[in-house]
C-alpha cells in the first residue's frame, strides 16, 4: 500500500486526528524528540486510496530566520544588516523534529499537512515540505493540505477526504513579514542598546555585564505608543469647570430627575442668564412637552473572535491576553472548542448550530437554558446568530464543540470554556426585550429629559451574565401639555475629568482597530513590552492599568523629536505593511517588491535616526528628571 505521512502543528493535534481517522486503533512510536510521537494506522485518502499512514507533528515553527554569522552583533557596522544574507536556523529541539520528518518521509509516497489553517500555519506547512524533500525529492509534487477548524470527528474525516494545496502566496506574505521584522528589529535594537544600554544599566542598578536589551519591533513600538499617548493625555490634562441646570419632580414618594438637553456649558454667566430667564418666565412650574413610549431591545453579542475573547477575558476575569489565548489553545487541543485564532464574526449557513446547542443540554449550569432554546416552547427560542462584517475565510467564530462537564481542572481553562459557551448560547438566543419611555419637560425656553426602561424578556441575558440591562425607576404617568410643579430647579457646577490610564482590554481594542499585530500575536506584543520594561502593570481601585516607564516614555518622545516621516510610535507604518502583506496574499504584489520598498524605508529612517541620535539621549535625560 502507498505510504502517507501526515504532519500536524502540535503533538496533541496529531494524537487527536490519528485517533479519529484510525477509529481509535492507531499504534504509537517514539521519535527523536521527546515532545513528538508518531501514530501509525491505515486510511483511505482520495489521492492515494487505502494507505499506510503515519501521523506526526512539529511543535510550532521548524526553522527560524537570522543573519549569517559574519553579521552577528558587534561583527559589522549596523547598516549592513539591511542587506546581509539571511539563513534558516534550527534549535536543538527543531533539529530533532526535522530529523523525525526526514526519517519518516524517506520512503513516503505522499505528504499531507495538518497545520493550523492560518497564514502562520501555511508557512509552518511550507517549512515541513522543505524539510521533507531534503530526504525525498519526489514528495514535492505529492503534497496535500488538510483544511479544518476544530477536532470534531465528522469535520476531521471531511478534511481528510477533501484535501487542498498549500497557499504559496500566504507563505510569501509570512516570509516577507519575518524578513522585514528581522532586519529592522536587529538594526534598531543594536543601535538603541549600544546608544542607551549602558545609561539604563547605571540608572536601573543592573549588575555589571547585564546591559538591558532595548529592542525595537514593528508592532512593539506602536503598542507602546498607545499606552504613552494615554499617559500623556492624563499628565497634561487641565480640568475645566462647567455649569448646568437640573430639574426634579416628586409625585407621591417617587422623585424623577430631568437632565438639561444642552448638557453643560463652560460659561458660568451664560448659564446664570438662562437660569434667571427660566425662573422669571415659569417660576416653579414646567410643562410636559413630549412623551414617547416604544419597544426596545438589548442586542445579543456578535459571534466570538479572538480579539473579543482576549478583550473580554481581560475585562471580566482580569486575565491577560496571553493567558486567555493559551487557555483557549489548550481547550482547542483537547477538542472542547473550535480553533481560537479567528477574525470571523459570522457563521456559515451550512453549520449545524442546533447540534452544537444540543451538546450543552446536559451541562448543569446552562443545560436547562439550552433545552429551552431547542424545545419550541417559551419566549426564548433558538435564533440564527447575528452576522458581523468580518470573515477570514479560514475559520468560523470561536464556539464550543462538546460539553466539558467535569472534565476540566485548570481554572483558567474553566473560565475561558464557560465564557465561550455562554457567549455561543447567547448568540443563538433572542435579543432581550423591553419598553422605553422618554419624557421631556419645558421650563421657560429650555428643555429637560428623563428616560425609563422596563425589561420584559431577558432572553439571552439569562445565560450571559457579563452584560447588564435592568429596569429603571418608572417615569410618572403624565400627558403632553400637562403642567407639573417642580420640587427643585438648580444651577450646578462640575469639572471635566481626565481619562483613566490604559487597561489591557482597551489596548487590545486599539491594536485590533489599527492593524497592529494579528488576533494571534496581540498578546505577545503586550507581553514583550512588559518584559522590556517599557510598561508596567499597576493596580488602582480594583482595576489593573498599564503605565509606561521612564524608558518607555523616553523612546516614544525621543523618536518624535527625531522627526521620522512615519512615526515608529504610531500605527501607520505597520498598518501599511499589513496592507502590503494582504496584497501579496491576493496576488496583487510580489514578495520582492514589498521587501525592497519596506527595507529601503527602514534604511532611510536608520540614517536619519543615527544622525540625530543625541535627541534620544537628551529626551531620556529630560524625562528621567521629571518622572
Amino acid at each position: 500500500m502507498p505510504r502517507v505521512i501526515c504532519v500536524a502543528e502540535k503533538n496533541s493535534i496529531a494524537k487527536a486526528v490519528a485517533g479519529i481517522l484510525s477509529g481509535g486503533r492507531s499504534s504509537r512510536r517514539d521519535s527523536p524528540s521527546k515532545y513528538i510521537k508518531n501514530y501509525d494506522f491505515t486510511f483511505d485518502f482520495p489521492f492515494s486510496g487505502p494507505s499506510n499512514v503515519t501521523m506526526t507533528s512539529v511543535a510550532g515553527h521548524l526553522t527560524g530566520l537570522d543573519l549569517d554569522q559574519a553579521h552577528g552583533w558587534g561583527k559589522c557596522p549596523i547598516p549592513q544588516v539591511f542587506d546581509a544574507p539571511i539563513v534558516d536556523i534550527r534549535t536543538k529541539d527543531q533539529e530533532k523534529m526535522a530529523s523525525n520528518i526526514k526519517r519518516e518521509c524517506r520512503n513516503a509516497d505522499f505528504l499531507m499537512i495538518w497545520t493550523d489553517c492560518d497564514r502562520e500555519g501555511e508557512y509552518i506547512g511550507w517549512e515541513i515540505v522543505q524539510t521533507a524533500v531534503q530526504a525525498n525529492r519526489a514528495l514535492r509534487e505529492n503534497v496535500f493540505r488538510a483544511s479544518f477548524s476544530h477536532l470534531e470527528s465528522r469535520h476531521i474525516a471531511q478534511a481528510a477526504r477533501n484535501p487542498n494545496r498549500l497557499d504559496q502566496r500566504a507563505v510569501d506574505a509570512v516570509r516577507t513579514r519575518m524578513e522585514v521584522d528581522l532586519r529592522s528589529g536587529v538594526a534598531f535594537t543594536r543601535f538603541l542598546t549600544e546608544l542607551l544600554g549602558s545609561k539604563i544599566e547605571r540608572d536601573s542598578g543592573s549588575k555589571p555585564n547585564q546591559r538591558p536589551i532595548i529592542s525595537y519591533g514593528t508592532c512593539q513600538f506602536p503598542t507602546l505608543g498607545f499606552v504613552v499617548d494615554r499617559f500623556e493625555r492624563i499628565r497634561k490634562f487641565v480640568p475645566e469647570k462647567f455649569w448646568y441646570l437640573v430639574l426634579s419632580i416628586s409625585i407621591g414618594s417617587d422623585k424623577t430627575t430631568f437632565q438639561w438637553e444642552r448638557g453643560h456649558l463652560f460659561d458660568r454667566l451664560a448659564v446664570a442668564v438662562i437660569y434667571e430667564t427660566c425662573i422669571e418666565s415659569s417660576r416653579n412650574m414646567a410643562k410636559v412637552a413630549y412623551v414617547k413610549s416604544k419597544p426596545t431591545s438589548k442586542y445579543r453579542p456578535y459571534p466570538l473572535t479572538t480579539v473579543e475573547l482576549q478583550k473580554n477575558c481581560s475585562r471580566y476575569f482580569k486575565m491577560s491576553a496571553k493567558v486567555s489565548l493559551e487557555a483557549a489553545e489548550k481547550l482547542y487541543q483537547k477538542g472542547y472548542i473550535s480553533y481560537p485564532r479567528t477574525e470571523t464574526d459570522s457563521y456559515p449557513q451550512a453549520m449545524d448550530l442546533r447540534a452544537l446547542v444540543q451538546q450543552q443540554t446536559s451541562e448543569s449550569r446552562w443545560g436547562t437554558y439550552a433545552q429551552n432554546q431547542l424545545s419550541g416552547m417559551g419566549p426564548n427560542q433558538f435564533q440564527w446568530p447575528r452576522a458581523g462584517k468580518n470573515d477570514d475565510k479560514a475559520h468560523p467564530p470561536i464556539h464550543p464543540i462538546i460539553s466539558a462537564g467535569a472534565g476540566l481542572d485548570n481554572e483558567n481553562e474553566k473560565k475561558v470554556y464557560e465564557y465561550v459557551t455562554r457567549h455561543f448560547l447567547a448568540c443563538c438566543s433572542e435579543d432581550a426585550k423591553g419598553h422605553s419611555t422618554t419624557m421631556t419637560l419645558q421650563w421657560g425656553p429650555e428643555f429637560f429629559s428623563a428616560n425609563g426602561i422596563v425589561v420584559l424578556e431577558k432572553n439571552f441575558l439569562e445565560v450571559y451574565p457579563y452584560m447588564k440591562w435592568d429596569s429603571t425607576k418608572q417615569l410618572p404617568n403624565l400627558n403632553v401639555g400637562q403642567d407639573v410643579e417642580l420640587s427643585s430647579y438648580l444651577m450646578k457646577d462640575g469639572q471635566t475629568s481626565p481619562p483613566n490610564q490604559m487597561t489591557e482590554s482597551e489596548l487590545i481594542l486599539l491594536m485590533d482597530a489599527n492593524g497592529i499585530g494579528t488576533d494571534a500575536t496581540i498578546a505577545e506584543h503586550i507581553e514583550k513590552i512588559q518584559q522590556r520594561d517599557y510598561i508596567k502593570k499597576k493596580k488602582m481601585n480594583k482595576q489593573t492599568y498599564l503605565i509606561p516607564t521612564t524608558l518607555g516614555v523616553s523612546l516614544v518622545h525621543g523618536f518624535e523629536a527625531i522627526g521620522l516621516e512615519d512615526s515608529f510610535a504610531k500605527p501607520f507604518l505597520r498598518r501599511q505593511m499589513e496592507v502590503d502583506l494582504k496584497m501579496i496574499c491576493d496576488g496583487n504584489k510580489n514578495r520582492a517588491e514589498v521587501v525592497n520598498d519596506l527595507i529601503s524605508k527602514y534604511q532611510d529612517y536608520y540614517g536619519l535616526t543615527s544622525s540625530r541620535k543625541n535627541k534620544l539621549i537628551e529626551t531620556y535625560t529630560d524625562i528621567k528628571s521629571v518622572m
